[in-house]
């Protein structure tokens, strides 16, 4: 799993933060629990609001990436006041991938690619084109989309930064190797 996000920050026409991380890796209270690696869009307050709540629930449901991000999209949706944030979410685990919205969805890619903001369809696209290329990593796919994407959108800088995880998939596949 590779995660990348810019580091622009706008507020209308105007850029007003070059280098915002919009990436974060969460570390379980609990021990035995995985590691998960969030990125987020739109507002910045109700972005961090919701990855409060998120980290709460994976603590509540650890190992439980899906039915924690299933509990944190109900509460998005019935919650008075959750109800108004304007952010969307890219979480992961080593098992699976989530796009998570203000309109109650859980979304998991067909495709293994997801974006979320202003130069997401960009770098969907790009990565779409790109993920079959067999010499190219999942990182190098994330940072040729970006580029693509960051030069085709003026919301997207290329301020990146990135986190990557190894999948259960791909440790099986080197075990038998």
């Amino acid at each position: 799993v590779t995660m990348m996000g810019d580091g622009q920050v706008s507020m209308g026409s105007m850029m007003v933060k070059p280098n915002a991380k919009k990436i974060r890796r969460i570390s379980s209270k609990n021990e035995n629990a995985k590691d998960t690696i969030v990125g987020f869009a739109g507002s910045t307050a109700d972005a961090f609001t919701l990855l409060e709540r998120l980290e709460g629930k994976l603590d509540e449901y650890p190992g439980q990436l899906a039915r924690s991000c299933v509990e944190l999209a109900k509460g998005w949706r019935t919650d008075k006041y959750l109800r108004r944030l304007e952010a969307s979410l890219l979480v992961a685990d080593d098992t699976v991938s989530l796009e998570l919205t203000g309109n109650g969805d859980v979304l998991e890619s067909h495709d293994g690619v997801l974006g979320i903001g202003s130069g997401s369809a960009y770098a969907i696209a790009a990565a779409r084109a790109l993920k079959d290329i067999d010499d190219l990593s999942s990182e190098d796919v994330a940072k040729r989309s970006m580029e693509i994407a960051s030069d085709m959108c003026v919301y997207t800088n290329k301020s990146f930064m990135i986190e990557t995880m190894e999948t259960v998939e791909e440790e099986t596949k080197d075990e038998t190797k």
